[in-house]
Parts: C-alpha cells; sequence; structure tokens
C-alpha cells in the first residue's frame, strides 16, 4: 500500500504531466492553423497572411522550449516511474516533431511571398491546398490519439502517410510537365515543387507523432515498415515523339 508521501508525489507528477500536455495540444492547435494558414494564403495570394504564419513560428519555438524545461524539471524533481518516463520521453519526440513541422509550415509562408509575385501555375495552389487538409487532419486525429491514448487511431493515421505521398507524387509530375511544356514555368514550379515536399514531409513526421502514440500506448513501436508512397526518386520521364 502506498505511504501518504508516495501518493504526494504520484500526484504532483500528475500534476506536472497534464501541465506538459496542455503545452503539447496548444502547440499542436498552432501547427494545425499554420499548416491551414500557410496553404491558406498561397491559394488566396494572401501576403499578409503569409506574413502572420512566418511570425507565429516564434510561438511554436517557445512552446517547444517549455515542455522541455518542464519535461527536465519533471525527470530530474519527481523521479518519475517507468510509465511516467515513457510519457514524457514521447512528449519530448512529439514536441520536437511539431516544432519541425511549424518550420516547414514557415518555409512554405516564404516561398509564397514569392509566388503571389508571378504568373499562377493552374491548379497548383488548389492541389497543395487539398495536400495541406490532409496533414492537418492527420495531425489532428495523432493529438486526439495520444490524449485518448489510442494505439487504433494512430496506427490509421501511419496508413494514410502513403496518400499524402501519392498527392505529391501527382504534383511532382504535374509540375515537370508544366517545366517541359514552358522554361518561363520552371521557377514558378521550383518553388511550387519544395513547397509540395515541405508538406509531404509534414505528413512523414504526423507519422512519426503517431508512432510515438503506439509507443506509449503499447510499449513498442511498429514492427512492420512504414507504408510510402513517394517514388518520385525513381522516377523517369520521356520526351514526347511528337
Amino acid at each position: 500500500m502506498a505511504t501518504p508521501t508516495e501518493k504526494h508525489i504520484a500526484t504532483v507528477v500528475d500534476r506536472d504531466l497534464e501541465a506538459i500536455q496542455a503545452l503539447i495540444m496548444k502547440m499542436g492547435g498552432l501547427v494545425e492553423s499554420q499548416i491551414l494558414d500557410a496553404a491558406k494564403s498561397l491559394d488566396e495570394r494572401d501576403e499578409e497572411l503569409a506574413e502572420r504564419v512566418r511570425d507565429a513560428d516564434e510561438q511554436i519555438d517557445a512552446l517547444e522550449e517549455r515542455v522541455n524545461e518542464e519535461a527536465a524539471r519533471l525527470i530530474a524533481l519527481r523521479a518519475p516511474t517507468a510509465s511516467d518516463l515513457r510519457t514524457v520521453l514521447t512528449v519530448l519526440k512529439m514536441s520536437a516533431s511539431l516544432e519541425r513541422c511549424g518550420d516547414y509550415a514557415k518555409n512554405m509562408a516564404k516561398r509564397t511571398s514569392v509566388l503571389v509575385q508571378m504568373q499562377q501555375i493552374e491548379g497548383a495552389a488548389k492541389s497543395i491546398r487539398r495536400m495541406a487538409r490532409e496533414v492537418e487532419l492527420m495531425m489532428k486525429d495523432a493529438l486526439d490519439a495520444y490524449i485518448q491514448r489510442d494505439a487504433e487511431l494512430a496506427e490509421q493515421v501511419r496508413l494514410r502517410d502513403k496518400d499524402v505521398d501519392q498527392m505529391y507524387n501527382a504534383m511532382f509530375r504535374e509540375f515537370l510537365t508544366f517545366m517541359m511544356e514552358d522554361p518561363r514555368n520552371i521557377t514558378a514550379c521550383m518553388h511550387l515543387h519544395f513547397i509540395a515536399k515541405n508538406i509531404e514531409r509534414m505528413g512523414d513526421l504526423v507519422t512519426s507523432v503517431a508512432e510515438q502514440v503506439i509507443y506509449l500506448v503499447t510499449g513498442h513501436y511498429p514492427e512492420d515498415a512504414r507504408p510510402k508512397g513517394d517514388h518520385t526518386a525513381f522516377a523517369t520521364f520521356r520526351e514526347s515523339d511528337e
């Protein structure tokens, strides 16, 4: 039977973990907004929104720093049990992934400020916005899985990364077609390609968050290899015979 001191320590640890969890959820909510706003600023050619996305990245960085500080303090002062320590380690890895997603959203917004000065590539902004929306939904579900300790939902998120990869593949080929048809499209298509790649990498990071949830709930990482649909590294193209 636990002593009063042990019960008090357990209560304090629970309280500290809840505080860290609140920071993670706040951070995740900000990143979700950043992903959508970065894509929206491109689609609507809104330079002011793109600038707000760039500026808001500092809030995400500050939250990651707070998560790291609170986690370190908990480990140093509370001597958490094995299960609590696993939660802390999971949170640290999640915060790193979320911070990196924020960086990618910021990079998207930077390129948007350049692209609004160029002629639009037909359909590109809409495709990027759809892809960003899918990644944002994956992130929402990954964070829900964390709160609910739902390994099954986390696994579903993990499998959906292949859909994001396929969206990226399709855009990659479209951009190449536009560039081959008219060299004047090259600069814009290169910027758009980097934006699409940023979103694809965000999908990978969200998948990593989902895998951390699976580890937290089950005590082990998924044994099967993460499904991947990005085949652009192996793409080959032939010029038309016409």
